[in-house]
């Protein structure tokens, strides 16, 4: 997802289907002087209006190009279409097809994408990220979504202030668009160098709001987990998920249905909260019934996962942190019961199978109080 076409401009189903041998037959590689031919309109033309044509005929190139639509990108950059094609950005009636073209140049090329970064195209998108007009901000948050993909561009997007334009993206433009914005501010996060992403406290209501909607264990979720949990390194953010209705349900629900990578972070997530004050968040974590999701996550989550919902089991029993027995001696326990049971070489799977038994007849127990509390609170 961090590096695809937004739906208007990829390919048909139809030509998704075509054998590549097929496809290369059918459209062979434009000929190099179709490219001089769309390089002289946006060089010496002088003329914004067969500038915007070649604009659009790079786009068509790429896309006519289909399976060979990689060596394409690459003669047309190599040919010099980039320059030309950023500076078209700063005049209002070349926008759309300026940024088309540039689109569709990035999507998997590396070098493109830093050629149109260097070329200086990330000011530009900034300002058209505050435009009123919603087509446009969207073609610029999916080139910025590109553009983020390869790490070389990572800083220089950072350090130019997009961040709170993608997060209006988050609370106002369309569905494609929020997915698009998450993207790319996964993208920005992911940077090993200065400056780091640094997320306002408002971003927590649209992301938990994708992440209810979207499926636990998609690629999304595992993106909007991710910024979720970069949010709760900050009191502000904590503060934030706590608030928005359905919050920390929403995390727990993710712990138990995500996949391995968005379990991660959303017990990541919790455990901040947990950890920066147990008294205060204690309670509202444990309404939300995490008790099964959290032992099963011992045993199946990745190493990390395991290890943070040990310490949050650690911090939601009831004793008090010092006298309280840790999940590891339990596990510990558990693991000579079997080992004195049935010998060293079984012990191991003997000991799964034991706290999977502990999970299931935990999870029982936890909806058994949830039907009781519910029934209790029904009108007579």
């Amino acid at each position: 997802m961090e590096d695809e076409l937004p739906r208007s401009t990829g390919t048909s189903p139809a030509a998704e289907s075509t054998p590549p041998q097929q496809a290369e037959l059918r459209q062979p590689l434009p000929h190099n002087k179709e490219i001089e031919q769309v390089v002289e309109r946006l060089l010496r033309s002088g003329n914004l209006n067969a500038q915007i044509e070649a604009a659009k005929d790079v786009r068509k190139l790429v896309r006519k190009s289909k399976s060979s639509s990689s060596k394409t990108r690459s003669r047309l950059a190599a040919a010099g279409v980039i320059p030309p094609l950023v500076s078209m950005l700063h005049q209002p009636a070349a926008r759309e097809p300026a940024l088309l073209a540039l689109l569709n140049l990035a999507v998997r090329n590396e070098r493109n994408k830093i050629g149109i970064v260097t070329s200086g195209a990330v000011p530009p998108l900034v300002e058209l990220l505050k435009l009123e007009n919603g087509n446009l901000r969207e073609l610029a948050t999916a080139t910025m979504l590109s553009l983020s993909a390869a790490a070389a561009n990572k800083s220089v997007i950072a350090a130019s202030g997009v961040a709170p334009l993608l997060m209006q993206i988050l609370v106002s433009g369309s569905v494609q668009g929020r997915v698009d914005a998450v993207t790319a501010l996964h993208n920005l996060s992911t940077n090993k160098e200065e400056p780091k992403l640094v997320l306002d406290a408002r971003a927590a209501s649209p992301l938990i709001k994708l992440l209810k909607e979207c499926k636990k264990y998609s690629k999304l979720a595992e993106k909007t987990t991710a910024l979720l949990e970069i949010l709760s390194h900050s009191e502000g953010g904590r503060s934030a998920i706590t608030n928005v209705d359905g919050g920390i349900l929403t995390l727990v629900l993710t712990v138990e249905d995500g996949s391995l990578v968005s379990t991660e972070h959303a017990v990541g997530a919790l455990l901040s909260l947990c950890q920066s004050c147990r008294d205060k968040y204690r309670d509202p974590i444990l309404n939300e019934g995490p008790i099964p999701g959290l032992l099963r996550l011992t045993a199946e989550g990745t190493p990390q996962a395991q290890e943070r919902a040990r310490k949050l089991l650690d911090l939601l029993r009831d004793s008090p942190p010092d006298k309280k027995m840790s999940s590891a001696v339990f596990e510990k326990i558990v693991y000579d019961f079997a080992t004195r049971v049935d010998g060293t070489d079984k012990a191991a799977e003997i000991a799964k199978r034991l706290m999977e038994d502990m999970v299931n007849r935990s999870m029982e127990l936890s909806m058994n109080r949830m039907e009781i509390r519910a029934s209790s609170c029904t009108p007579s």
